[in-house]
């Protein structure tokens, strides 16, 4: 049996309903009416002015990690990277891993001529090239315990959380304003299914402790009052191991962690982030599909959680190809059309970041060797040589062109138009008296989209 027939069962089985809760979903959660008046420089209305608007950037945040930024062995490579990442993505995620952001004590990496370290690029080049492409950065993350420094090795907890809270704070002084959005926990229940000797070489004292998520999230409050702070865990969508990813609904784990910490007082949690890696053998993917490709259990699970009042994130996402045969991309070409659809209409979901973008280059592995680390899933969108993977056109097909709105419309009498589109950016072009005037307008799902615009 082909892995047309395995890893696509259930949204083959399901396609009649699935598709019908995507387009209606879409339609109803990604796009809205802008009303449109146009004035001349008077101030009185202009009727009969020609309006064409050109969808340019979505609201909605398609990201990847932006890891491997003049990471590669030659600068072809770096240039092919530098152009592609904003081909697709409006967002990035930033290598905050404290490990490697301050090494040694009191020495932070943050400058364009910082030490190189592997797929770990310095914070202010990634900066710098996000705000060249209008990309918004992502910092991931202020607490992942397993990335502490070796300095913080056998600290006891008072020591550990003073340390803590002033790389909180240092890290907020150099950076809230220009980075909105910060995954603050990471991986919180990796004790749970880990094995003690694991544990006891790679995880702090303060790890145990059962306040970690909540002085995690209560700190960085303290210290970044006005950004959006979120929560990122890998579970309950069928994960990567077999111990992980039992979703019981509103019993979860992971659900009655959030409940729990909103009970105890943490208001300032904005998204709740799923990883959603397809980590796992390939011969084990016909058993997990059930859950890993199945889209009514992964309605289920959004449903369930956006039951908590906060937005929806997937945070890191890999869809395995695990080879380079064209049967096995093209499978991962479709799996990533049917689950981008999926998590796009859904309306509590605002961002979906796929995870590496070049194979060759993922964790665990050194680079070009597909037979280590996270290398051996094949899971990227372009290939090592930097061609795009099948993945890598359907993708850019979904965001530039079936989600992308090019509308044309004319003022009545009374100045006013209006249009129907995907919320985000978009150039106008007003023509009117044999003139042609340009303006940027937004279209966004958080306001009431009434456009003004004056002709000077």
């Amino acid at each position: 049996m082909s892995r047309y027939d395995t890893a696509l069962k259930y949204f083959n089985e399901q396609r009649e309903e699935t598709e019908a809760r995507i387009k209606n979903g879409i339609e109803q959660y990604r796009k809205g009416r802008a009303k449109i008046t146009v004035k001349g420089a008077d101030g009185k209305p202009v009727s009969g002015a020609k309006i064409k608007a050109v969808h340019k950037k979505h609201e909605f945040k398609f990201g990847a990690n932006i890891f491997m930024l003049d990471e590669f062995e030659n600068e072809e490579k770096n240039g092919i990277y530098r152009e592609k990442f904003p081909e697709l993505f409006n967002l990035a995620t930033l290598p905050f891993y404290w490990k490697t952001l301050e090494t040694p004590k009191g020495v932070y990496r943050f400058g364009k001529d910082s030490c190189k370290i592997y797929r770990r690029p310095a914070i202010d080049l990634c900066i710098e090239y996000c705000t060249q492409k209008g990309i918004e950065p992502k910092a991931h993350c202020l607490n992942y315990d397993f990335f502490r420094p070796a300095w913080l090795k056998d600290a006891e907890i008072d020591e550990h959380k003073k340390a803590l809270e002033e790389h909180f704070r240092i890290l907020a002084e150099r950076y809230a304003d220009v980075i909105p959005s910060w995954e603050v926990t990471n991986e919180t229940f990796n004790e749970t299914f880990a094995r003690e000797a694991f544990l006891d070489k790679y995880y702090s004292r303060f790890y145990r402790q059962k306040d970690f998520n909540e002085w995690s999230f209560r700190t960085a409050d303290k210290y970044f009052p006005n950004n959006h702070l979120i929560i990122n865990d890998h579970l309950d969508f069928g994960c990567m191991r077999s111990l992980h990813g039992e979703f019981f609904g509103q019993r979860s784990p992971y659900y009655m962690e959030i409940e729990r910490m909103q009970s105890y007082g943490v208001h300032h949690l904005d998204a709740i982030g799923f990883q959603y890696h397809c980590f796992f053998k390939k011969e084990l993917e016909s058993e997990l599909a059930v859950t890993r490709y199945n889209p009514g259990h992964i309605f289920d699970v959004l449903d369930t959680y956006a039951l908590l009042g906060k937005k929806l994130q997937i945070t890191e996402m890999t869809v395995s190809a695990f080879g380079g045969e064209a049967e096995d991309e093209e499978v991962q070409a479709e799996l990533m059309r049917n689950l981008y659809s999926v998590f796009f209409c859904h309306p509590a979901m605002e961002a979906i970041v796929y995870w590496n973008v070049v194979d060759g280059y993922a964790s665990g592995g050194k680079p070009g060797d597909m037979s280590l680390g996270e290398n051996v899933y094949y899971g990227a969108l372009c290939r090592f040589d930097m061609s795009e993977k099948p993945a890598y056109k359907v993708l850019r097909k979904l965001i530039r062109e079936e989600w992308h709105t090019e509308a044309e419309t004319v003022t009545d009498e009374y100045g006013k138009a209006s249009f129907r589109g995907f919320y985000g950016d978009y150039d106008a072009e007003i023509i009117y008296d044999g003139r042609v005037y340009t303006k940027p307008i937004k279209l966004s799902a958080y306001k009431k989209n009434e456009i003004e615009i004056e002709l000077q």
